[in-house]
């Protein structure tokens, strides 16, 4: 039986959407494209007529939930007018740590992508270069501006780091030391909080 456009479309974005969960959760290398298709309800043999390759489809999925996670900051930040401390809170928190295959890609992927070549790589720096200008040019009094200055790129280079280096230390602690785990989220957003101001001259 032939299958529509648009129902070619859905069964396309639900592998694209299975992928991210188990790419999240398991890296890139640690999961099959059987497995990817069986998630999403599919068969092995229905992969090729969506995807060229499964290099092809990780680079969409990291495309993808980049752009979302960059979007949600952005909503935040101008639902805060500048404010970022909420969302520094809901980033590092318990929840996501635990949630991996629905959270930031930045904590799961960045690793996989560094030890990728071609278009994976290349969807990664993208997403990363997009999320750090929507820190920068977001500033803390609320100003949207379009071209950030060294100040602006520093708080938002600090900030990614922290975060993203916090959630990757919060979830290889939280098995042998929830405590350590805990003690993690907890400090970071208040020194985030202190961080992200400008200092001017």
């Amino acid at each position: 039986m032939k299958v529509s456009k648009q129902q070619s479309a859905e069964n396309r974005q639900a592998i694209l959407d299975a992928a991210a969960r188990l790419f999240r959760e398991r890296g890139i290398q640690g999961v099959g494209v059987a497995e990817i298709m069986a998630a999403a309800g599919f068969t092995h043999g229905g992969f090729y007529g969506h995807f060229a390759s499964k290099e092809a489809l990780a680079a969409e999925v990291v495309d993808q939930v980049y752009a979302h996670s960059t979007g949600k900051l952005k909503e935040r930040l101008e639902r805060a007018n500048g404010d970022a401390s909420e969302h520094f809170r809901q980033y590092l928190n318990p929840r996501h740590r635990d949630r991996a295959g629905d959270g930031c890609p930045m904590p799961a992927l960045a690793g996989d992508a560094a030890r990728e070549v071609g278009p994976v790589p290349e969807a990664s720096a993208r997403g990363i270069a997009a999320y750090l200008r929507e820190l920068a040019c977001h500033r803390p009094d609320g100003t949207v501006i379009t071209e950030p200055d060294d100040a602006d790129k520093s708080r938002a280079i600090l900030s990614l780091s922290a975060l993203v280096g916090g959630m990757v230390l919060a979830r290889a602690t939280h098995e042998s030391a929830p405590e350590l785990s805990d003690e993690i989220l907890a400090r970071l957003p208040k020194e985030l909080d202190r961080a992200w101001t400008i200092k001017r001259a």
